[in-house]
């Protein structure tokens, strides 16, 4: 058997959502909680992707806590290490580390109602209850990996972006990769140079804006730094500019033709080939797919020693890949641009509610549905962080997560003050809420764009983003509304 560890709150994950929550409960001056870790360090997605070219899309000093702001950004968008660093730099300030059990990977929960308590259990064997569980398990954690045929007898190496094989060198290697996605658009222009050979294969392309990144001034970061009133006034600036994005995607498609006719001119400047422009030209309305931002994913392209094939995937050989017009491509390493198993990330969470619900089972069947993206009816004492309908096409996932642990914190607390054992969702709370953000997913470019996306679960239906502006999303979960929950004693 393995080890029992008991707290008054279980967390799991140490990306910006379980470290945000583990400040929330220290700020709270609580220190009887612990926080899971399938990894040997933290930092969730900004841990384990750290393929070339891997930052952030939406400017750093908007994608960072609003109460542990870095005046030392590099850069507008930082990479990838520069995130990982200062997620590490929160961990040791609050003093994180001593709270979280590295290499303990959940595997399953279970919610024992006569002890009013959850019953975790890890990969390694180990059992950790607590009364309130936290999933900061993410979405984007998954790699989603093709089946292709033939992939047994390939002979070169393959591996996902967020799997990068930093011990393969690339340099005069043929190529082949799947996907142009956030990753595959960071990744091939790095690699484009090195390797001898590199065929990219698109089934559709994404929409792409130019990159407004630059290296901070040195004085800037300086100003920042003593001043942290005028970072703070540079950060609700980014915050408002991105906020208005939303206006576009939530069916105002005068604004999105607007930005489209950028990324058009954005293409036809970079891309002088009327063939290769072709392919690159998608077929929906912007924003039905994530946006992707980039100044010199398509130059990459463009490059003689490039080539995009469209003509889909039929196998795959010993030595290359076989396109379905029948063309085989040489390739010495495959690499996935693939992108996360995202509206169906939780299906392998065993998570036991109440009468012995499976959550997993139960999104599966009916989809993925909750309250305001983190409680679950049928589910008492358990919260997600950035659950279903939370993520975000215009803004920083960031600032949902701090309305959420704030929310979350608040939801213990009230049920501690109360002397309850449990709080958990109406049932009719959780359905009219769904309702609602259904109603206004219909009317968005998600749904009415013409594309299937990853934001749409098996069903067609958008299980991921959030519906319109993010301060309206502030105002539902500023205060926690008692008659939306039912106490147990």
């Amino acid at each position: 058997m393995g080890n029992r560890t008991e707290a008054g709150v279980v967390i799991v994950g140490t990306g910006f959502s379980g470290l945000g929550m583990a400040i929330q409960l220290r700020k709270e001056g609580r220190d009887d909680f612990v926080i899971l870790e399938k990894a040997d360090d933290v930092g969730g997605t900004w841990r384990d992707n750290t393929y070339p070219g891997c930052a952030c899309d939406i400017q750093s000093h908007m994608y960072s806590y609003s109460f542990e702001q870095n005046p030392g950004w590099s850069r507008a968008f930082s990479p990838q290490p520069e995130i990982h660093e200062y997620l590490r730099g929160v961990a040791r300030k609050y003093d994180l580390y001593r709270f979280v059990r590295f290499g303990q990977e959940m595997t399953g929960a279970r919610w024992d109602a006569d002890e009013q308590r959850w019953h975790v259990t890890t990969a390694g064997g180990d059992e950790f209850v607590g009364r309130f569980l936290v999933a900061g398990v993410g979405a984007l954690h998954i790699p989603q990996i093709p089946q292709l045929p033939g992939i047994d007898r390939f002979e070169g190496r393959a591996f996902h972006s967020a799997e990068w094989d930093h011990d393969y060198d690339l340099r005069g290697k043929k190529v082949a990769v799947i996907g142009t996605g956030a990753s595959a658009v960071q990744f091939v222009p790095q690699i484009a140079k090195d390797v001898s050979r590199l065929t990219l294969f698109q089934r559709t392309p994404p929409w792409i804006m130019p990159k407004p990144d630059h290296p901070m001034p040195e004085w800037a970061k300086r100003l920042f730094a003593r001043v942290p009133g005028v970072q703070r006034l540079y950060r609700d600036l980014l915050y408002w500019m991105l906020e208005l994005r939303a206006v576009g995607f939530n069916g105002n498609p005068r604004i999105m033709k607007v930005a489209q006719k950028v990324a058009e001119r954005h293409l036809a400047k970079q891309v002088r080939d009327p063939e290769l422009r072709a392919k690159l030209t998608p077929d929906y309305v912007m924003g039905c797919k994530r946006v992707l931002i980039s100044n010199d994913y398509y130059p990459a392209l463009a490059r003689d020693n490039v080539d995009v094939v469209t003509d889909g995937i039929a196998e795959v050989t010993a030595h290359g890949v076989i396109d379905k017009a029948g063309v085989e491509h040489e390739a010495d390493a495959i690499i996935y641009g693939t992108g996360f198993h995202v509206t169906d990330a939780f299906d392998d969470l065993h998570i036991i509610g109440s009468e012995g619900r499976d959550l997993g089972k139960l999104w599966a069947t009916e989809g993925m549905q909750t309250h305001k993206g983190i409680t679950v009816a049928g589910f008492p004492n358990l919260f997600f962080l950035l659950g279903p309908n939370t993520g975000l096409g215009h803004n920083s996932v960031v600032f949902m997560i701090e309305q959420q642990i704030r929310y979350i914190a608040e939801a213990i607390s009230f049920a501690e003050s109360r002397s309850a054992g449990a709080i958990e969702v109406r049932p009719e709370v959780q359905a009219q809420f769904n309702a609602d953000i259904q109603r206004k997913l219909e009317r968005g470019i998600w749904t009415q764009g013409g594309c299937k996306s990853w934001y749409l679960d098996a069903q067609g239906v958008n299980r991921t983003i959030w519906p319109g502006f993010t301060w309206r999303y502030w105002m539902q979960t500023r205060k926690l509304e008692p008659s939306d929950f039912a106490l147990t004693r």
